[in-house]
């Protein structure tokens, strides 16, 4: 088939790779390039990365709005959208012959939106996955053709659980494109029950608040690793917190303050139960172990995260 792919992030790379090597890509969309890193340096999309190197025309607009003109000349059979940024009009949509589909990343109905991943996570959902969708104007409301479902262990972080479903997406992607180019696909129309909607991820979010319970905490460390990653205040100065452990324990200890030391982890009491926190980093510094930062800072039971 003749296809435009519309994608940005890595998590969109990893389709795009596999419709590059099954179908006929006619050019690919992505978001213009911004800064990033440390150094916020001006850098182009894993999609564009990847379509550049393929030798596919690469459009960057800032919206869609001109853009339908161009598209009907491409004449494609089917748009395909991963991660994109952008909203498609209902005149783009109506341009494919097979219309446009998209890959998002949870169990449709359940959080539609921005930031499914981290959304999952957070709320201590035991299992997430993808489906593959047939677009509409609406927000992630169109019939699934396909779902995949994965488990969610206590442990997983977001960043991991984004690889494992680019994998599992990209994968699901293809087969569905098979089945529209024989005629053997059949979209289900979501379920009017179970919708939730995944936020846009902020900043402040991230902050935080000892005086919630020590699984809440945890589930929130997970979810904002690796973006925008949790935050504390320790003697003066920011502390980023990646990872930690829940520690199921009475104690009399006020929320923030350090219960326990050791290699291992430095335990905080929560609002309810404790966590350890086993991976910690320093505005600009690496991420440390427990037993890295402790060898250069003499934190001791007593002591207060705020």
């Amino acid at each position: 088939m003749n296809a435009v792919f519309m994608g940005t992030p890595e998590f969109a790379a990893q389709s795009l790779k596999l419709v590059i090597g099954s179908h006929n890509v006619q050019c690919v969309y992505t978001q213009p390039d911004r800064p990033a890193g440390r150094g916020r340096k001006i850098t182009a999309s894993a999609v564009k990365q990847l379509a550049q190197a393929s030798g596919i025309k690469v459009p960057q607009p800032v919206n869609l709005k001109n853009e339908a003109t161009t598209l009907q000349s491409l004449n494609p059979d089917i748009i395909v959208v991963v991660a994109y940024g952008l909203l498609l009009p209902q005149e783009i949509l109506n341009i494919p012959r097979f219309g446009c589909i998209n890959v998002h990343g949870s169990l449709l109905p359940r959080w539609r939106g921005a930031a499914p991943i981290q959304r999952a996570i957070e709320a201590g959902d035991e299992k997430s996955g993808v489906c593959i969708m047939q677009m509409e104007v609406g927000l992630d409301t169109g019939p699934v053709f396909a779902n995949h479902t994965v488990s969610l262990g206590q442990s997983i972080t977001a960043g991991e659980l984004h690889d494992e479903l680019a994998s599992v997406g990209a994968k699901a992607l293809i087969e569905v494109l098979d089945n529209i180019e024989r005629g053997q696909a059949n979209a289900e129309p979501q379920s009017e029950t179970g919708v939730t909607y995944a936020t846009k991820l902020a900043r402040s979010e991230a902050r935080i608040d000892w005086r919630t319970n020590a699984v809440d905490i945890g589930r929130k460390i997970r979810a904002f690793n690796p973006w925008p990653i949790c935050s504390t205040s320790y003697r003066g100065k920011d502390l980023r917190i990646l990872r930690s452990n829940i520690n199921k324990l009475d104690h009399s200890a006020q929320p923030g303050e350090v219960i326990h030391v050791s290699s291992e982890g430095i335990t905080v009491a929560c609002g309810g139960d404790a966590v350890s926190l086993t991976d910690l980093q320093k505005p600009g510094g690496k991420i440390l172990t427990a037993k890295e930062f402790l060898n250069g800072h003499d934190v001791t039971v007593g002591d207060i995260f705020s």
